[in-house]
């Protein structure tokens, strides 16, 4: 199945990849530059924080040694 949006956007990167000879630094780069010159307001995450282990009870001892 192919879908018309799909192949259009992956013309679309086809395109701007060669137009930098598939330079990644020089794509991201002019990337960057789009981004900034849009005007639109951007969103930035913090980094994650870990949560709790999934087995909150147990040691990681107690994890090693039953496998053992």
């Amino acid at each position: 199945m192919q879908d018309p949006i799909v192949e259009e956007i992956r013309r679309i990167r086809e395109e701007h990849a060669a137009e930098f000879n598939y330079d990644l630094g020089a794509i991201f780069a002019d990337l960057k530059r789009l981004e900034a010159e849009s005007g639109r307001p951007r969103v930035s995450f913090g980094p994650r924080r870990v949560g709790k282990p999934i087995l909150p009870s147990a040691k990681l001892s107690d994890i090693a040694t039953k496998q053992d």
